[in-house]
């Protein structure tokens, strides 16, 4: 009778005094006790025994309780409540008694019987679709074999309900179900319901107190928290609580930058009704400010009246903190106070605007200016180059020691690494370290490579060769120098930024090409100086019953040398080319042209092409422009005595063309690209004919025969999305004086891009269009302004392994007659397919 008192007595202390603080949080049971009497005794810990624990380690279950052998120990009391107070907080046991083993003079020996939690086997979900299900199991990251708490359960539960949240499933309820695994011993299978109810949609935004702006202009200041309507149809609708705080603070930033400095956020609720949700924001505006006095301290290299030029905000103007930042620090476009100094060197400048008074509605500023020294370069550190050879990068960068800091070189060392093609452009870093003890800087470039080689397989329809299947190998940073050691053919030497190319077409014995070029684009290691060299061979024979002495055939042996450099004026963004070339056409029975069918004709001919290039990426451009003139040229030899006036022997003109594009950031990654392109061959003597080697054709994807747009060499294929082909029966006919094609050309493109990818590995955009072009055959019928119009949308993908991949649908919106008398109807849609280059 009194040794169940002393029993239930301790028990009852154990449970008040020892899991009082546990059994909230975590819900268990209280501990069972046995053998323990009901007088507080001091006794000496002589050990502890545990049973029922199957996977947990005895010896970490006594750790955790923080008792040691040896320890003295009060029972009943604290010593032994605290103790497994500390084992029941891992909640890992479901059940835990102790007991009274035994007791050895001044000692005692405790023994904890366990019973514990389940552990995971396996979970699955119910109620959603299978790419659900796996999205869900990366979210919430289960753990097989993990012990089953009410925590994890708890966890899952709020992680699945937040997941269905953020995708506008408000209602979306989780049951979770522990179901006892029968193969495995004490585990247990949890099975997670998912009722995802109704998508519960924003159907209306209300603003409160705004006066000065209305409420479309507010709303269009959240980027994320929209309203679907019957207009909106594409808008998700969906109310994320991160999300709508940051639309806050863009809505505060716009009310900032339009003056009004004091807007708040006074409140915001979040309504519902039977369409939706309805989201309420109420706004204290307070007054507009205004620009007042600006002054200047500590200015010293420069006096206040060229400050004030370039910050370029004037009295009256409305205050807007964002242009003050831009204006001081970084304007992307024209130049701020910042670039005005550390483009002379002043690393260590600083510049702080206070406010000094704010009276009424006006605020006067003090810009307080620390210039510092001027900073010279010291060491140029490169990191990341894998492949390519660190004197491929060096030469690359603006930046050398020994120089004065110029940040807008570093920002141009960031364009021209960009434009090598070898680096991810997104990943370019630059890292300015400053060394104010000495006066200079250190700078860090990082790069990471990626893929530049290029594979291309395709075939296609062209011409009159029908199929033509196309085997190409451009490796962009080829190294010649390291050929010459075997271990550095990994499939082939790289990273002195050389290019060399290898391109082979054909269509079985009726049409072969081949073409090789090298690239040397430092040419003695020490200036911008570009080598080139190219050779090409073709032939194209008709029918399929040839006959060498009777066979119709053409071929075409060409080579060309070209020598680059870059200019110094009227800035460095100038290149000026010239090159050499020479063409031999071999024809038998071939009728190009209607008077000349049989014999060879010589094209000798010089090209100089001058051109500015400053785009910020070749893959995917934000901003910068790019324009081209280019002269071709060959001797006069109409001129010469004794010359025929339409010999073919030597083939005569000269052509002129132009390029222009101009690439215009909108909004974010939104870009608009316009160009203007013009052709024009002429001849030296009057009473000549022009030639059939030297023409413009235009229409389709401007790829020309067997898609590569040189079946004839020096025939421009010009691109006139919408339209046909130039061979095909609804060819523009200007475009098409016989077999040759026109002399003088013009075409104007707009077009908007927007980018789905960046990954280097794959960039994405998609791209709408509307442009307009014309080729004529002689100058008497060229009229810049009667062109024939398209507009269309299309989408580009560039892979680093196989380069352009394109394809466009474009609407012609002009008639054009049928080349051939039984085609009737013209089709007014067409869709491009783009392989290895821009349409021109």
């Amino acid at each position: 009778m009194r040794n169940c008192l002393r029993k239930g007595l301790f028990g009852l202390l154990l449970l008040i005094g020892g899991l009082g603080a546990a059994q909230p949080a975590l819900a268990q049971e209280a501990p069972a006790t046995a053998g323990l009497g009901d007088e507080p005794h001091r006794y000496e810990l002589g050990g502890i025994t545990v049973t029922g624990a199957r996977y947990l380690d005895p010896n970490t279950l006594i750790g955790l309780s923080g008792l040691k052998l040896g320890d003295p120990i009060t029972i009943p009391g604290d010593d032994l409540a605290k103790a497994i107070r500390k084992i029941y907080a891992q909640g890992i046991l479901a059940d835990i008694s102790v007991s009274e083993s035994r007791v050895e003079g001044n000692k005692i020996f405790l023994e904890f019987n366990v019973r514990e939690r389940p552990r995971l086997s396996k979970f699955s979900f119910e109620g959603i679709s299978k790419g659900q299900a796996d999205d869900l199991e990366k979210k919430i990251k289960l753990i097989r074999g993990k012990v089953v708490t009410d925590a994890l359960v708890s966890s899952t539960r709020t992680q699945v309900r937040k997941f269905y949240n953020n995708k506008g499933y408000l209602d979306a309820k989780v049951v979770m179900r522990q179901v006892p695994d029968s193969t495995l011993s004490n585990s247990v299978a949890l099975k997670i319901d998912v009722d995802k109810g109704k998508k519960v949609r924003i159907h209306e935004i209300d603003f409160e107190g705004n006066k000065a702006f209305k409420d479309s202009k507010l709303a269009r200041q959240f980027k994320k928290t929209k309203a679907r309507t019957a207009f909106k149809i594409l808008t998700p609708g969906k109310f994320q609580r991160t999300e709508f705080e940051a639309d806050k603070a863009k809505l505060i930033d716009f009310y900032n930058n339009e003056g009004y400095r004091d807007a708040a956020i006074v409140s915001d609720s979040i309504e519902r009704d039977e369409k939706g949700l309805i989201v309420k924001v109420k706004v204290d505006e307070g007054p507009k400010y205004y620009f007042r006095n600006i002054t200047w301290n500590g200015n010293y290299l420069y006096d206040s009246k060229t400050l004030g030029s370039v910050l370029g905000i004037k009295a009256g103007s409305p205050y807007s903190k964002e242009t003050l930042d831009k204006r001081l620090t970084y304007n992307p476009t024209g130049q701020d106070i910042t670039s005005l100094y550390m483009n002379d060197g002043y690393l260590f400048f600083q510049i702080e605007p206070v406010e000094t008074k704010v009276e009424g509605d006006s605020i006067d500023i003090e810009m307080r200016i620390t210039e510092g020294v001027q900073a010279r370069v010291k060491d140029i550190n490169i990191a990341g180059n894998t492949k390519t050879s660190d004197h491929v990068i060096r030469r690359a960068i603006r930046t050398l020691p020994g120089d004065k800091f110029n940040r807008e070189l570093l920002i141009r060392t960031q364009r021209e690494l960009s434009t090598l093609g070898y680096f991810d452009p997104e990943k370019i870093g630059m890292n300015p370290v400053p060394n104010q003890a000495d006066g200079t800087v250190d700078i860090n470039y990082t790069v990471v490579e990626k893929p530049s080689d290029q594979i291309t397989l395709s075939g296609g329809w062209g011409g009159y060769a029908g199929f033509i299947g196309t085997v190409g190998l451009v490796f962009n940073n080829f190294s010649l120098r390291k050929a010459r050691d075997f271990h550095n053919w990994t499939p082939v030497p790289s990273g002195d930024g050389q290019r060399l190319a290898l391109n082979v077409q054909a269509n079985g014995f009726q049409y072969q090409a081949y073409s090789l070029s090298f690239t040397e684009p430092w040419l003695g290691g020490r200036k911008p100086q570009s080598l080139s060299v190219s050779l090409n061979r073709s032939i194209s024979r008709l029918g399929y019953n040839f006959d060498p002495i009777t066979g119709q055939f053409i071929k075409v042996n060409s080579i060309n040398i070209s020598l680059g450099r870059q200019l110094r004026v009227p800035d460095d963004y100038f290149t000026l080319s010239n090159s050499l070339s020479f063409s031999q056409y071999q024809l038998q029975n071939y009728a190009i042209f209607s008077d000349f069918s049989t014999g060879n004709a010589n094209n000798f001919t010089f090209n100089t092409t001058l051109a500015r290039n400053s785009i910020d990426n070749p893959t995917y451009t934000r901003r910068g422009s790019s324009v081209s003139l280019s002269l071709s040229l060959t001797p006069p030899y109409s001129v010469f005595p004794g010359a025929h006036p339409n010999s073919y022997e030597w083939v005569e003109f000269h052509k002129w063309m132009f390029d222009a594009s101009w690439f215009t950031p909108i909004v974010g990654k939104l870009v608009l690209n316009t160009r203007a392109h013009f052709g024009f061959i002429g001849n030296y003597n009057a009473n000549r004919t022009p030639g059939p080697f030297e023409r413009f054709k235009m229409g389709g994807a401007g790829l020309g025969y067997g898609g590569g747009g040189s079946f004839l060499v020096g025939t421009d294929y010009i691109g006139l999305r919408g339209y046909d082909d130039p061979n095909a029966a609804f060819a523009i006919p200007t475009a098409q004086s016989g077999a040759s094609g026109g002399i003088a050309y013009n075409k104007y493109v707009a077009e908007i891009r927007y980018p789905v990818s960046l990954n280097p590995a794959a960039t994405v955009y998609v791209l709408g269009f509307a442009e307009a072009g014309n080729a004529v055959g002689s100058f008497s019928q060229y009229d810049p302004f009667k062109l024939y119009r398209s507009a269309g949308f299309g989408a580009r993908i560039f892979m680093s392994a196989f380069g352009l991949l394109g394809f466009d649908y474009g609407r012609a919106f002009d008639t054009v007659v049928p080349n051939s008398p039984t085609t009737s109807v013209q089709d007014f849609n067409h869709f491009h397919f783009i392989i290895g280059q821009q349409i021109r």
